[in-house]
């Protein structure tokens, strides 16, 4: 009977779309579903697309649950309409706007502006597309009040995505992203949108931002010396057909590497992503084209972006001359510890420094920056907040770096979101200065791991599509939040961390203590052992995530292969033990 009603309602909603001013081809689009899939009917239309840690993003295609002019439209209007009431005082609310590579995405960007101008604001779109973190750094640069970044991330293909930024420079967040939300929702009608407002109020940009982005960039440097001397080191560089392609390279350049090779192939901005099954350099299947090209050229570094030139992913020589993917907390173990030997070597460290993660990437940033006398800040998943934090303490403390653990990394505060571009001149400048040193990056983590112990962290992904699949998800979590394990894999589980009811259970003392942190549906466990596992539904995927971190002894780097494969063993274990394979 529910799912009668369900199907009775989804119908109702997609009649309206039939009924209402939309066009013609998305009108077919729906009476297809409504005549031949019921299914993909629901998921078109059993929700409104929500801002999630990573903003506005869906499958393209008709309906409410829908990436599409309309979507894109209704959301742009709900946030003019709430710009407006934020910034009454001001003469004139300014916006950028910028893409990826993603089929639809000028569509959507141009659509977005053209909304902008209807309402009365002056917009700077992007002449082609861009990364992220240049959209960011643009919102400030231009003096902005808001900016729109139209990408689904490293989404396969059938996504596109809407990331709204406030005038700091970041991603939105409480009590922005709901108050948009309620704006949005206040829109009954698409003839509320103000479509196609008057096109000279959209200046087209480019290079003139560029040029002051990548000053930036190449500001950050701290062993120059070591780059010159190392400049030809070999590194293969591909964006996956994304917006990397430009900058990237660039960057590298202007930093003073000349051995720069590149993918041919992926170097075409392509939406439908050819080479790959999916663009998300976390994937070894995404570098495997470059990965090639690197044992073709005997490089020594391989470097991906996604299509939207905010994560990097890295590979990196082994002890037999392979070539190793590095995860995510091992690129920011990488960076965090270079970054902080440097500004303590160059006299930069006075106490007032520090970085950030989040709270399910690696403890061992922590123990890095505690070594060096730097603060360091745990926040929820997702970089807006990193970008919180950044804001709250302007003025008062240096911000150096921070990260976590999906491949996203940030030097300097210029930019307030994820940065493949300053993370990849940063990744090269640190393979410079082993190897003035006559160290390879893999070399560096072996001592890291010597000195402050191995960590060694897991990702495990859960994909559950639908409606039922989210229904899925959430019930998993309840599992885990009312039926919490007493032991994993033989280990006395000692803390429980709920940042849902912002409260942790020591269940040694069988005491409570408050969460600060904002409220997010993420659970830990902390074992005796110094394990870790967290679970979250993922803000912005059909999947639930489940993290694991485990610590081992590394004394030598000759016992590596052995204690990583001790410690993946041991990873397997508390996945079985929680009955997730």
């Amino acid at each position: 009977m529910e799912d009668n009603n369900l199907l009775t309602q989804v119908k109702a909603r997609a009649q309206e779309w039939l009924d209402g001013d939309y066009d013609e081809q998305t009108k077919e689009e729906v009476r297809k579903m409504m005549k031949e899939d019921p299914e993909s009917l629901i998921d078109a239309f059993y929700k409104n697309l929500e801002f999630g840690t990573g903003g506005l993003r869906g499958i393209m295609g008709a309906g409410t649950n829908r990436m599409n002019i309309y979507t894109v439209g209704m959301a742009t209007q709900g946030l003019a309409n709430y710009m407006k009431k934020q910034f009454a005082g001001r003469d004139q609310i300014k916006v950028v706007v910028s893409h990826d590579c993603r089929n639809n995405s000028r569509l959507f960007a141009e659509t977005t502006a053209g909304i902008f101008t209807g309402n009365g604001f002056e917009v700077y779109l992007f002449e082609d597309l861009r990364p992220t973190p240049e959209l960011s750094f643009a919102i400030r640069h231009l003096h902005c009040q808001s900016g729109v970044m139209i990408t689904a991330s490293h989404n396969p293909k059938e996504y596109n995505g809407y990331k709204a930024y406030w005038e700091d420079g970041a991603q939105v967040i409480p009590p922005h992203d709901k108050n948009i939300i309620k704006e949005v929702s206040k829109i009954k009608d698409i003839n509320e949108v103000r479509f196609n407002g008057p096109k000279e109020k959209i200046t087209l940009i480019g290079e003139e931002v560029d040029e002051a982005y990548l000053a930036k960039v190449t500001s950050l440097s701290l062993s120059p010396k070591a780059v010159k001397k190392h400049h030809d080191l070999k590194i293969v560089y591909t964006p996956i057909h994304g917006t990397g392609v430009k900058l990237v390279p660039a960057a590298l350049e202007r930093y003073g590497f000349t051995n720069i090779i590149h993918v041919p192939e992926q170097d075409v901005n392509d939406g439908n992503f050819p080479t790959v099954v999916s663009p998300n350099p976390e994937e070894h299947a995404a570098l495997e084209m470059a990965l090639n090209k690197a044992d073709e050229t005997n490089a020594e570094l391989v470097m991906a972006s996604d299509p939207d030139g905010d994560r990097l992913g890295i590979a990196v020589r082994d002890s037999n001359g392979k070539m190793m993917l590095l995860n995510g907390n091992q690129t920011a173990t990488l960076l965090t510890y270079y970054l902080l030997t440097r500004w303590h070597e160059l006299g930069k460290i006075t106490g007032k420094e520090y970085i950030i993660k989040t709270i399910v990437t690696t403890d061992l940033l922590g123990d890095i920056a505690k070594h060096f006398g730097v603060n360091h800040y745990e926040v929820l998943t997702g970089f807006k907040w990193i970008a919180d934090m950044i804001r709250r303490k302007e003025g008062k403390e240096v911000f150096i770096g921070g990260g976590e653990e999906s491949y996203g990394f940030m030097v300097g505060d210029f930019v307030r979101d994820k940065d493949a571009v300053s993370t990849a001149v940063m990744v090269a400048e640190t393979a410079a200065w082993g190897k003035d040193q006559g160290k390879t990056l893999l070399d560096m983590l072996k001592e890291i791991y010597i000195q402050f112990g191995f960590y060694k962290e897991d990702l495990l992904n859960i994909v559950k599509k639908g409606k039922s699949g989210a229904e899925e998800i959430q019930a998993m979590m309840d599992r885990f939040r009312h039926n919490y394990p007493e032991t994993i894999n033989g280990a006395n589980v000692m803390l429980i961390h709920d940042y849902l009811k912002q409260q942790t259970i020591d269940l040694i003392s069988d005491l409570r203590y408050h969460i600060t942190l904002p409220q997010s549906n993420v659970l830990q466990f902390i074992t005796h052992d110094g394990s870790k596992v967290s679970m979250r539904p993922s803000g912005t995927e059909p999947k639930i995530k489940f993290y694991f971190s485990v610590k081992g002894k590394l004394e030598k780097p000759e016992d590596f292969d052995r204690v990583n494969n001790e410690l993946a063993e041991k990873i397997e274990g508390i996945k079985k033990d929680l009955k997730l394979i």
